[in-house]
């Protein structure tokens, strides 16, 4: 879940970076405007993936320390 979560807020920020610089909403081009259905799943599915990754911040990681052996 963790990795489908980042790869659609990928896809949200590269979205709003090509509408910040070009003024083109990428998703909404391809799929047949904002109010296409397809449009509006995708938009709600990439903001359920950020409220999800919101959790990665709060998570503990193992974290594995590699030590050479001599």
């Amino acid at each position: 879940m963790d990795s489908f979560a980042l790869i659609l807020v990928i896809i949200g920020a590269l979205n709003w970076g090509s509408i910040g610089i070009f003024g083109v909403d990428l998703i909404a081009t391809i799929f047949g405007g904002q109010n296409a259905a397809i449009s509006r799943i995708i938009y709600t599915l990439v903001g359920l993936c950020g409220l999800w990754s919101i959790t990665l911040l709060f998570r503990e990681h193992d974290k594995t320390v590699v030590r050479d052996k001599m």
